[in-house]
């Protein structure tokens, strides 16, 4: 079976930045499973992994358009610092999850902090970032109908964990 629309696709990923730093790697874990092509990872990842097959390994640069986009200067804003309830020492850096418009978590970084506000940045922190996979598909395997009505992977034998 190759990789294609509807396909459960079980992979190890090794994630690295333009400097060669560690990101996130699935090595000595469990392997990443998703659906392929309904978005649940990255487009360029999905797009280079299509047609592939068990055993079979790449290794590919992902351009921002087709990772986690640009940055948007509409997702940095200031904010009143009473919105931080019971943190008291706000560094940038110092990341913190909020509520997105539609209800969605979302990880916010704080650029800067003064005494009344505090400025954050919305956008992904991956943002901007060229992204460098080594892959080796593990299994690939038809979604079940469940899956396919729900969008995602379910657990051994189709279950939700």
């Amino acid at each position: 079976m190759r990789i294609g629309k509807n396909a459960v696709v079980a992979i190890e990923y090794h994630l690295t930045d333009p400097q060669g730093q560690v990101i996130d790697s699935s090595r000595g874990k469990e392997p990443l499973s998703y659906l392929h092509g309904v978005g649940g990872i990255i487009p360029g990842l999905e797009s280079a992994l299509e047609g592939k097959g068990v055993s079979d390994e790449i290794s590919v640069d992902i351009a921002p358009d087709q990772a986690y986009g640009q940055k948007d200067p509409g997702l940095v804003q200031a904010v009143p610092r009473a919105s931080f309830k019971g943190v008291d020492n706000i560094q940038p850096g110092m990341q913190f999850q909020a509520q997105g418009p539609s209800g969605q978590a979302r990880v916010v970084t704080v650029i800067s902090a003064t005494p009344t506000e505090v400025t954050i940045d919305a956008n992904h922190p991956l943002v901007d970032v060229t992204l460098h996979f080594d892959v080796k598909v593990i299994s690939i395997r038809e979604a079940t109908p469940e899956e396919l009505s729900h969008g995602h992977v379910h657990g051994a034998g189709g279950h939700h964990h």
